[in-house]
């Protein structure tokens, strides 16, 4: 008898997620990649809102934990998340790109970059998840 993993859980849009414009583009343990336009998602003086940054950065994140998490049969909850931001735009589009630092048991801790279409850094994210059972 062999043991097999459960299938890794797919992205699902939330609310805000879709009224943010959030499109997946890759979901895997090992990367999630999403975009997001800069329109629609801006603070009062024409620049992307940097609470926009973090919603997506924060549920790029989460995500990434809890597809890690679904491959145990377990879920995933965000516990922590810092961010730094290193630029802004005005308009286009982002890409923003979680990759694992540490897939742990208990906890997992994601990088999340956000960029613009020239590939300069906007924001870095870092959120750690908590892995539970699924009640």
């Amino acid at each position: 008898m062999t043991h097999e993993s459960p299938a890794p859980w797919t992205i699902t849009l939330g609310e805000l997620d879709e009224k943010m414009g959030v499109r997946i583009l890759e979901q895997s343990v090992e990367r999630v990649v999403a975009t997001m336009p800069v329109e629609g998602n801006r603070q009062s003086f024409g620049l992307l809102h940097g609470g926009a940054s973090l919603a997506v950065g924060e549920a790029v994140g989460s995500w990434a934990a809890v597809i890690h998490a679904s491959t145990q049969g377990r879920t995933a909850v965000g516990v922590d998340v810092s961010a730094t931001h290193h630029r802004s735009a005005r308009e286009g589009v982002i890409t923003i790109t979680a990759t694992p630092l540490h897939l742990g048991r208990t906890l997992t801790t994601h990088e999340v970059l956000i960029t613009d279409a020239a590939g300069r850094r906007l924001c870095t994210l870092r959120i750690t998840n908590l892995l539970l059972d699924k009640r």
